[in-house]
């Protein structure tokens, strides 16, 4: 496929979802604890008990010094809750100790925390400091594959070929459009291909006709 049809697919999405992606708190320190907490997570999981734990935790210092129980009792609702609360944790403490107290602007720094790989690092260069950043999750994964747009079998994988495919001013907008168009209609197991804005672009086959009534 060529960049005009991957530029098309993303500019027709992003006039269809306009709305910022739910990870997107604003801060970057907030960015990058919602996006740490939403691993295997819905977003409005962790939309929901967010402000109680920050309320508990307000500052790196108060996450950092905190028992990891304490921690995992403020997300026990999530899945990993313990293996969470040991990152935010280790994750609060070394951004004191080796970034005072900021969040780094760049992958290398933000992959080498703890708990954070490409994606979470590419959320919060995308969303809390806007630079150029293709954050691949399930649902990127999956519809960037349906597209035809790879084939790559790891998230590292499907990156790189978006990065060859789609224009580097685009690339924050991937995350940001494909995630409620996945929800809404390329969804898991079945997509609905008859509601889709670019099914006319789409490699999927066969396409799921409407049902009938």
């Amino acid at each position: 496929m060529a960049i005009a049809p991957a530029s098309r697919i993303v500019t027709v999405l992003a006039k269809r979802y306009r709305g910022k992606a739910m990870v997107d708190l604003g801060r970057a320190e907030d960015t990058l604890f919602a996006t740490v907490l939403s691993a295997r997570t819905r977003d409005a999981q962790v939309l929901k008990l967010y402000p109680s734990f920050r309320k508990r935790f307000p500052s790196l210092a108060s996450l950092a010094n905190a028992d990891e129980g304490e921690i995992a009792a403020s997300i026990s609702t999530i899945g990993m809750y313990r293996n969470k609360a040991k990152f935010l944790k280790a994750l609060a403490r070394t951004l004191i100790e080796r970034h005072k107290g900021r969040v780094p602007r760049t992958m290398e720094e933000l992959v080498a925390l703890p708990g954070v790989g490409r994606k979470t690092a590419s959320c919060v260069l995308s969303f809390a400091f806007g630079l150029p950043a293709v954050a691949v999750d399930t649902h990127v994964f999956r519809i960037a594959r349906r597209l035809g747009w790879s084939r790559g079998k790891t998230p590292e994988a499907v990156e790189r070929d978006i990065k060859k495919l789609v224009p580097e001013k685009l690339w924050s907008e991937v995350n940001r459009t494909f995630v409620p168009f996945g929800r809404d209609v390329c969804r898991p197991g079945k997509p609905q291909c008859w509601r889709c804005p670019v099914s006319a672009f789409c490699a999927y086959r066969p396409k799921t006709p409407a049902p009938l009534r």
